[in-house]
């Protein structure tokens, strides 16, 4: 094939537009956040308290939010957030006779609901839930 001039401008053309269009990154939804708990719960009932989710009421940076989680007798804690790509942000599992405290950072994407959910030793589940509005987003937005 005889690239022309004339060939080249065009496949170069096509290969800006290309680049030029946007990519609307997938976010998670309240509903994909649900059914990740429900993975984590079996489906048992959620009841609030029993467990402190610490994180900054306004995140200056999305790409390192400061969170940390307490729940004296969990044997587990997942971290959600509504509006991430994933909704899935961390699960610390615990043994026998830990604190079942943990402190982490994580990514936000932007103004959001995090939610920490504990599986307590005895099967129950308990849950606490923050707003975190985040000024400058991670994750790519």
């Amino acid at each position: 094939m005889n690239l022309s001039r004339r060939n080249i401008l065009a496949i170069g053309g096509a290969a800006v537009t290309v680049s030029l269009i946007p990519v609307d990154f997938a976010m998670a939804t309240p509903e994909a956040a649900a059914e990740a708990l429900n993975a984590f719960t079996g489906g048992a009932a959620v009841t609030d308290g029993g467990i402190d989710l610490v994180a900054p009421e306004i995140a200056e940076n999305g790409n390192t939010v400061p969170i940390s989680v307490s729940a004296p007798g969990a044997v587990a804690i997942l971290v959600l957030s509504e509006g991430n790509p994933s909704p899935g942000v961390a699960t610390f599992t615990f043994g026998e006779g830990a604190a079942g405290t943990a402190a982490t950072r994580i990514r936000l994407a932007g103004t959001q609901n995090v939610l920490a959910v504990a599986k307590m030793a005895d099967g129950s589940f308990v849950r606490a839930a923050r707003a975190v509005k985040v000024t400058i987003g991670g994750c790519g937005g």
